[in-house]
């Protein structure tokens, strides 16, 4: 059988991560494993007076509750448009209407291309084929 660890193991291991050692050893106090989840609650609670001056910001919910709409925004409602969009919209779009016009003029590479250029060239050179006439 697997013991899962209790929210005590949980609260002891966040601790050490969010206090300096002198500050968690004070307000910290040996339990053993199986602590009740009341002892728990009253510890973490202790825990946040005793260091409510110096970690105001470790103890505030750093996430919107969900509230079961898109992005938060109520249906009917407009989102608030945010500083980086419009820079972020005109640069997506203009960048594509960049590469479309630099692909529609880019050179012609191919093979194919080239291939009846040359063929061209060679029989012209032999005279089976005529030159053009207006050669610039």
């Amino acid at each position: 059988m697997r013991v899962l660890p209790t929210p005590t193991t949980a609260l002891r291991a966040s601790r050490s991560l969010t206090c300096s050692a002198s500050a968690c050893a004070r307000s910290s106090s040996a339990r053993p494993f199986s602590a009740s989840a009341s002892s728990a609650s009253a510890a973490k609670a202790g825990h946040a007076d005793a260091h409510e001056h110096e970690h105001e910001h470790h103890h505030e919910e750093p996430y919107d509750p969900p509230t079961g709409w898109l992005f938060g925004v109520k249906p009917g409602e407009k989102a608030p448009v945010e500083g980086w969009e419009n820079i972020w919209v005109y640069g997506f779009f203009g960048s594509l209407a960049a590469g479309a016009v630099g692909y529609a003029f880019k050179p012609d590479t191919s093979i194919q291309t080239w291939a009846l250029e040359e063929a061209r060239r060679r029989l012209e050179v032999e005279g089976i084929l005529a030159e053009p006439e207006d050669k610039s």
